[in-house]
């Protein structure tokens, strides 16, 4: 492939992490340093001869540092395209240096966003120069090469030492394609803080992670995003597909309960199959378990809690692909990390985002976070008979797990553990027997059980079919236009029912 030798190179960077090396390997082959500022000064430190931007522009930096780069002498070397003729003559004519190199970085416009800076400070951090620079590069890759990652340094000193200073064209083009992305995902970035209108849908994610494939073997799949900021592997098989959408079930459900007490979740396929909240994270464990121990198989187990050494003897027993916690005990961590490809995890305190996506058709669904958690004060009474305290305690429990399991659902708990659910159901009676059957195959006592509805009931069939299974306490967002036969059905057969407002259905 045709190769290009690095004569000069242009050098201006916010962060100076790791660019030691390359300027030393790059003056090892004799190239002449153009640079400014900060970057100006690091380069001089270690000892080599710099050419200031300003001594080549004839201005110096202006307007605050806002004006430094941006001159047709810097443009000019940077886009010349050398097999042009024309081109070299206006090289000539305006006494133009030749740039073969550009390393930019940007100013970091996403982590000051991220830290919470006033508006002016954000502006501030709104690269004009750079931008520009990295775009010129990227589009003269023929006869320019551009590093606009600072995650690339490595890869590029390695390109630098072997090929003696003279990439080919391919590599040439690969770090152009680098330097789109990055100008992409900066504009991006830039568009969607300033963008209120929700007109426009602009996605723009890194950190790609190559999956084993996707939901099934002949299906590819990737990850895109920042995956360790929210939870750090610390042992076991790579993460799949499934795994992941099993973990954001999971993680998402969890969160309802995180500064509570002691609580376990197993979930299999998106759903919980068992869910327990007791005073130690021993017993929450094995209540768990017991809503359904034959799905619990293969299962993914999250905690709010540090799982202790007595909790993992308990976990160790069962097969299960994951385990989620905030924190290990040493001696609990060791003993789970037998099994070579249980998933081991640690979930940190980062917030998820505010907006869902999902391919539709032809496009792509957004929508807010299901961010409301029903709560004891939002309930509206509607019966003759009132759940007392630790009733009303077990209505809340199941709402939060009927929230985040697959419509149509009906959740059943008693005493702060799932005896069942119906999931994904075509119907609301199908889901409550469903939810009945399972209950009573695992051998639990519905008498005065609490019963959650993610959404209405049509008709009174559901209270009436729950009441002949035990149930004595119902939770539903109410807003049928027959509200009222389920209400009379509850009256007459001394069942409270309170009403939410608030449907939670999950598609």
């Amino acid at each position: 492939m045709s190769k290009k030798q690095i004569s000069s190179a242009l050098i201006s960077v916010f962060d100076k992490t790791g660019l030691a090396p390359i300027i030393h390997q790059l003056n090892k082959l004799g190239v002449t340093f153009y640079s400014t500022g900060g970057t100006e000064k690091f380069i001089r430190d270690l000892g080599y001869e710099v050419v200031a931007v300003e001594d080549v522009t004839g201005y110096p930096s202006i307007l605050g540092g806002r004006v430094k780069t941006l001159h047709p002498k810097i443009f000019g070397g940077i886009l010349n395209r050398k097999e042009i003729k024309e081109d070299q003559s206006a090289i000539q004519q305006f006494e133009i240096p030749q740039i073969d190199l550009v390393i930019v970085d940007l100013y970091p416009f996403e982590d000051t966003v991220a830290a919470g800076r006033s508006e002016q400070e954000i502006v501030e951090k709104i690269d004009i120069g750079g931008i520009a620079l990295i775009r010129a590069a990227a589009k003269n890759f023929k006869d320019t090469f551009c590093v606009s990652d600072q995650n690339d340094y490595h890869d590029f000193l390695k390109i630098l030492t072997e090929s003696k200073g003279a990439p080919d064209l391919e590599q040439r083009k690969r770090y152009s394609v680098k330097a789109f992305q990055t100008s992409s995902h900066y504009d991006t970035a830039i568009f969607n803080y300033f963008n209120t209108e929700e007109e426009v849908l602009k996605l723009s994610m890194k950190n790609a992670q190559t999956l084993r494939y996707g939901e099934n073997p002949h299906q590819k799949g990737q990850f895109f995003g920042p995956l360790s900021d929210l939870l750090e592997q610390v042992h076991g098989k790579e993460i799949s597909y499934n795994n992941l959408l099993d973990i954001d079930a999971a993680v998402n459900l969890m969160l309802e309960f995180y500064d509570g007490e002691s609580s376990f979740a197993i979930l299999k396929h998106n759903n919980a199959c068992g869910f327990a909240t007791r005073p130690s994270l021993k017993e929450a464990y094995i209540d768990a378990l017991a809503g359904d121990p034959v799905s619990a198989f293969g299962g993914v187990l999250i905690t709010n809690k540090g799982i202790d050494l007595d909790t993992a003897t308990e976990i160790h027993s069962l097969f299960c692909e994951v385990v989620i916690a905030p924190e290990y005990d040493k001696e609990a961590l060791e003993l789970l990390k037998e099994k070579k490809n249980r998933i081991i995890l640690i979930q940190k305190a980062t917030p998820l985002p505010i907006k869902t996506y999902r391919t539709c058709l032809n496009g792509i669904l957004v929508q807010d976070r299901d961010s409301k958690t029903d709560s004891a004060e939002d309930l509206r009474f509607v019966t003759d008979k009132k759940p007392h305290s630790q009733e009303i305690d077990d209505l809340i429990f199941a709402s939060k797990i009927c929230k985040h399991t697959k419509s149509n659902t009906i959740v059943l708990v008693k005493n702060g553990q799932l005896l069942a659910s119906g999931t994904g159901q075509t119907s609301r009676v199908d889901a409550l027997n469903h939810a009945i059957e399972k209950a009573l195959h695992f051998e639990f006592d519905l008498k005065g059980a609490a019963m959650a509805s993610d959404a209405f009931f049509p008709f009174p069939d559901c209270v009436e079919i729950a009441h002949k299974a035990g149930v004595t306490n119902i939770l539903q967002p109410g807003g049928s236009i027959k509200d009222q036969l389920s209400i009379d059905y509850c009256n007459q057969n001394n069942i409270s029912m309170v009403f939410t407002g608030m449907r939670h259905f999950k598609h």
